[in-house]
């Protein structure tokens, strides 16, 4: 499973030209997954992403995690995090979790994170998304499950 979190000052997503999810100040997630991934795995890495200490503090030290400042959450599906560059310059997408399996630890995720944090706005698994954001430093975090879990 892979994240990859931007701090922003505001975000938002639409589909077909209607938004479907927005929020202020907090993360944007982009969220790929695999066939290997599990429940398990994604209560560890969500664990983590709500813990990280990447805002502010009184004194400008990135000290304090996102309920710490009333954060919000912006969750995008993308199964793009998986591409394989390797052969040719055409990128393979084999490592990525199949759609029913991934849109189901997606839901998870939701899910999980909507027991910790008020607003949490999402894309719509699958679809063509437009995402706009204004990243906040810029601050993006890279979070691999191969390397947390």
């Amino acid at each position: 499973m892979k994240f990859v979190i931007q701090r922003v000052e505001k975000a938002s997503v639409s589909v077909e030209e209607k938004l479907v999810g927005s929020i202020k100040n907090g993360f944007v997630m982009f969220v790929g997954v695999c066939d290997s991934d599990s429940c398990e795995i994604a209560d560890k890495m969500v664990n983590k992403m709500l813990h990280l200490r990447i805002f502010s503090d009184e004194n400008g030290k990135t000290n304090l995690d996102l309920k710490s400042v009333n954060g919000e959450l912006l969750i995008i599906s993308q199964f793009t995090l998986y591409a394989d560059c390797k052969k040719g310059n055409r990128p393979s997408f084999t490592k990525a979790g199949k759609p029913e399996f991934a849109n189901e630890l997606y839901e998870y995720i939701l899910k999980k994170c909507s027991e910790e944090i008020p607003n949490v706005a999402h894309g719509i698994f699958g679809a063509h998304m437009e995402v706009s954001l204004i990243n906040d430093g810029p601050f993006t975090i890279i979070l691999d499950s191969d390397e947390i879990c």
